[in-house]
């Protein structure tokens, strides 16, 4: 959803207090242009299959193995194969779920049931359809919100939290956003070729690697008009939301977004003592693709410790813990 919001750049580092937050400044990029020769191999060797969860079939990339498990939920206008820069950072420890939301991707695109109730369901049935024992769950933008849903509604079905800025927008935004040209601009961009979204991404997001630019394209051509509908108010009420949450929960923010602000983590912070901030520096709303190497390390360090805590993780449970 990086296209939604202007980004601004107001806050400094020197107004974080070291006791809550954690600054990461990133170092100097290297990609390698593995989108020019097509994929990287690593991509071959994960799984790609469909799971049917609420009347609909959610299709999703898993990189697999008897490892612990991590489900990575992307945003408005993206798809699990978004998430392949972070999955192959995860996946030599961790085995790494990647679904595509309703009316992305190759899941499917029904009619209606696109607010976040309805993707929390969706996540909720994966879950349990994968026989995911305790996964944590990660999210950003939309795929955010959703994630912070799902943890909201207990039950012991994640063990741990990851909010990458998801979209915790006032009342206010929210029907700015709505009443934007997002939607319009959208079913424009549907009319185009895969060649011209990814020149035009080039040209306004030149710090992205080739290999995020093609995927982010490819992501948007298969996005279908009714996903937006989830920008229709009422957003789930996200005090709430984080107030309800019981798990392990890391909020990571970029400096320079305009959605997360310093003053909003600080205030969900005092509102659930469980919830970690980080902030990574020269990022907007679109951390994970301007800062890939960031966030994976903010991520590995994050799950390392669970894993230490929890000597019981495992990924190789049947699940029935949690469907009990």
């Amino acid at each position: 959803m990086a296209s939604l919001f202007t980004q601004r750049a107001e806050r400094t580092a020197g107004s974080i207090d070291a006791g809550i937050f954690r600054v990461l400044r990133p170092e100097p990029l290297h990609h390698t242009c593995e989108a020019a020769a097509g994929r990287d191999s690593s991509m071959t060797t994960w799984i790609r299959e469909v799971c049917e969860t609420n009347g609909i079939n959610i299709h999703y990339l898993r990189t697999g193995g008897a490892k612990d498990p991590v489900v990575l939920l992307h945003g408005l206008m993206g798809s699990g194969a978004c998430w392949t820069p972070l999955a192959r950072a995860l996946e030599g420890e961790f085995d790494v779920v990647m679904p595509d939301a309703r009316g992305h991707g190759g899941s499917s695109a029904p009619h209606h049931g696109y607010r976040y109730d309805d993707h929390a369901s969706d996540v909720v049935g994966l879950i349990r359809g994968l026989s995911l024992s305790r996964p944590v769950l990660l999210g950003h933008s939309m795929g955010g919100m959703t994630a912070a849903v799902v943890a909201s509604r207990g039950a012991g079905i994640i063990r741990g939290l990851i909010l990458v800025d998801p979209t915790f927008l006032s009342p206010e935004r929210q029907r700015e956003v709505r009443d934007s040209d997002v939607a319009d601009q959208h079913r424009q961009a549907l009319g185009l070729q895969k060649s011209d979204l990814v020149a035009q991404a080039r040209a306004r997001h030149p710090r992205r690697s080739p290999e995020i630019v093609e995927l982010q394209a490819e992501a948007r051509l298969k996005t279908c008009m009714g996903a937006f509908d989830v920008l229709t108010p009422p957003n789930p009420a996200y005090r709430d939301v984080v107030s309800a949450i019981d798990v392990p929960s890391l909020l990571v923010m970029g400096d320079c977004s305009p959605v997360v602000t310093l003053e909003m983590a600080t205030e969900l912070r005092s509102l659930n003592p469980r919830v970690r901030i980080e902030q990574v520096q020269d990022a907007g709303h679109g951390l994970p693709f301007e800062q890939p190497e960031r966030l994976g390390e903010v991520v590995l360090s994050f799950l390392r410790e669970l894993v230490q805590e929890n000597s019981t993780f495992s990924a190789t449970s049947t699940g029935d813990d949690v469907l009990l």
